[in-house]
């Protein structure tokens, strides 16, 4: 993750660290959750023609995120199962009975459009409670 220094109006911080608060998360996260969402929001108009398999839906939180075109699968799913749990293409394809060609796909698009990516995973895991 990198870094950006940001100037705010000084009403506009106000209000950000208002709703921030209400929603039990600090500036920064709700900072990077309205970006996120910003960004996921104009993207869902232009579904990249490199990646026909792949288009733009709200989820239930109302944000638009990438799924698998006809499926529901969001992109991050694979991509976490891929990262996180070092499943293989295959494995992958197997556990949502589709093809590896789309999974191929699937990570090509994340790699194309990994800071969109990136980010809505890191608002998702802000939003998860910890299991401590």
């Amino acid at each position: 993750m990198s870094r950006y220094a940001l100037n705010l109006p000084v009403e506009l911080k106000r209000e950000a660290e208002r709703l921030a608060d209400r929603q039990g998360i600090s500036l920064n996260q709700f900072i990077l959750w309205s970006v996120a969402e910003k960004v996921g929001e104009l993207r869902q108009e232009l579904d990249d023609p490199n990646f026909p398999n792949i288009t733009y839906r709200r989820g239930a939180a109302g944000l638009p995120a990438p799924v698998l075109r006809g499926t529901g699968i969001r992109v991050q799913t694979v991509v976490i199962d891929a990262q996180k749990w070092g499943l293989s293409l295959a494995q992958i394809a197997a556990e949502y009975d589709l093809s590896e060609s789309l999974m191929k796909e699937t990570l090509g698009f994340y790699e194309a459009h990994r800071a969109e990516m990136d980010a809505l995973i890191q608002a998702e895991q802000v939003l998860e409670p910890s299991h401590a």
